[in-house]
């Protein structure tokens, strides 16, 4: 079975597959045009679903693709085939993401960038830091990522309430709710994390209105989609004091154009689409895995349904 490997760090991938099974027959490239030269011959495909969208639209398409990627929006584009079998990097990314987000939150609550304004002013500032203990947290998204970045925030001491397609008990959220109950949850939290995917029913939630019922100490987290987000309205809700900040990992544009206003938002700290880097050394067991499963006909982890969109 011959799998071709479509990775910017393709080499790093080829070792850690090879180390772990030497007769794998890889074929490896990341330049486009070659690409589609090498992918008929081969019908397993690793890699990143924005080099291999390329190949898809040449009319050329596998057995079955695993995706490098948690986010498979560039394989959802109308005019691409959708009669192949597709997995998403799943399992990979909840500690990274936890971490990231628990970064931001302990940041929030010390005061770190008004501890560094201080230092940089020569002025001694000993005022007492706040906690996160009691503070209620919203995870919007509770799907595998979400449930991971809560299972990492409990001990922490915070409410945990999250939103989802539909109405569901899942420990250790006080109260998962439907998309419905959004507006309701949001103003009571004090802290919002949005790691929603891109599909169609994502789009443009988080908007004026919504915004308008945040509480005024309020932080933003968005690691899921930009598409979630209407950029404008973010940004006045900043300036007219609706919530405390925001963290912006993912835009709509990126890398985001430099006249954009997120730049100099007031509140607004970007961090370049860093939250949950895929780590090779994870991402190459993942698919191992699901390689075995794939040649005993088992079900394969992350699989997507291509009518939903994840």
């Amino acid at each position: 079975m011959r799998v071709l490997l479509a990775e910017h760090d393709h080499a790093l991938y080829a070792d850690l597959l090879r180390a772990a099974q030497p007769d794998l027959d890889l074929v490896i490239s990341d330049d486009p045009s070659e690409l589609a030269t090498l992918a008929p011959d081969c019908e397993v495909w690793l890699g990143e679903p924005g080099l291999l969208a390329t190949v898809l639209r040449k009319g050329h398409q596998p057995q079955w693709f695993q995706s490098t990627w948690a986010g498979i929006t560039p394989l959802l584009q109308k005019d691409l085939p959708t009669d192949y079998r597709l997995t998403r990097a799943v399992g990979i990314f909840g500690q990274v993401m936890a971490e990231y987000v628990l970064t931001y939150m302990l940041a929030h609550e010390r005061e770190v960038l008004a501890r560094l304004a201080a230092q940089v002013e020569r002025r001694w500032d000993n005022h007492a830091p706040r906690s996160l203990a009691g503070r209620r947290v919203l995870i919007v998204g509770t799907g595998e990522i979400g449930l991971s970045v809560a299972q990492f925030l409990a001990p922490f001491g915070v409410e945990l309430y999250g939103v989802a397609t539909a109405v569901r008990e899942l420990a250790p959220f006080r109260e998962v709710a439907a998309m419905a109950e959004l507006p309701r949850l949001v103003a009571q939290a004090d802290y919002v994390i949005n790691l929603l995917p891109d599909t169609p029913a994502t789009h443009d939630i988080y908007d004026a209105t919504l915004f308008a019922k945040f509480l005024p100490t309020a932080l933003f987290i968005n690691a899921g989609r930009g598409v979630a987000v209407v950029d404008a309205d973010l940004v006045a809700a900043l300036r007219e004091g609706h919530l405390a900040g925001a963290i912006i990992d993912v835009c709509r544009q990126e890398p985001l154009p430099a006249r954009h206003p997120f730049w100099t938002a007031f509140g607004l700290l970007l961090t370049g689409h860093s939250s949950a880097p895929t780590l090779p050394p994870l991402m190459a067991q993942l698919f191992l895995d699901n390689l075995q499963r794939f040649k005993d006909g088992q079900p394969l982890r992350g699989e997507v349904d291509f009518s939903k969109g994840y």
